[in-house]
């Protein structure tokens, strides 16, 4: 408190935030610098590189009163540029993503539905994500695991019964695998997998 102004010490905030820095005007050579530098940090497919660089040009044009449709060309050769180099290759990013989320337990849709938020295409994703009745059971008990339902809830599992069966169905599995795994023993079930 301060002596005599009955309020909070606020001398160490800044009344007044400092400006955003000035989005810079779109050039040839920014867009590809801008490219590079996202693709150095992150694999991304062709369209994710198109909606990051997209962003920047829509930023940049509402700030210097520009119009965005004018930098399509520019956001095409860009992005094409990128593909044509194997910098940017959608099949490469949909394997290497697909196998990250197998592993964490995803089902073979949600892999699916993840890979086309991403912008792969919907054939590629469905190519890329198919799993055998195997590893879609193993998936599932990772994820019961994970979530504790089933053989690793703490409660009675007859009474959270239809609630894990719910679970394992939104996580987007078949409720035929997912009785298998509710019902099933638990860590027994993954020493034949």
């Amino acid at each position: 408190m301060e002596a005599g102004g009955g309020g909070p010490d606020t001398s160490r905030f800044p009344r007044d935030r400092p400006a955003r820095r000035v989005p810079r005007r779109i050039s040839p050579d920014y867009l590809q610098r801008a490219a590079m530098h996202y693709l150095e940090r992150y694999a991304a497919p062709a369209a994710q590189l198109r909606r990051v660089l997209g962003r920047k040009i829509a930023l940049s044009c509402w700030h210097h009163g520009q119009e965005p449709a004018a930098f399509a060309a520019m956001l095409d050769e860009i992005v094409a540029r990128c593909v044509a180099s194997g910098l940017v290759d959608d099949q490469r990013f949909a394997e290497a993503r697909a196998a990250t989320l197998k592993r964490k337990g995803r089902s073979s849709r949600v892999v699916a539905a993840n890979l086309a938020g991403k912008g792969v295409a919907r054939d590629l994703a469905a190519q890329v994500s198919e799993s055998s009745a195997d590893e879609e059971l193993a998936a599932a008990l990772k994820t019961a695991r994970r979530k504790r339902l089933g053989p690793w809830s703490r409660g009675d599992r007859a009474a959270s019964r239809q609630k894990d069966l719910a679970a394992l169905a939104r996580s987007g599995f078949s409720m035929t695998i997912a009785r298998t795994v509710i019902d099933g023993a638990g860590d027994e079930d993954l020493t034949g997998l």
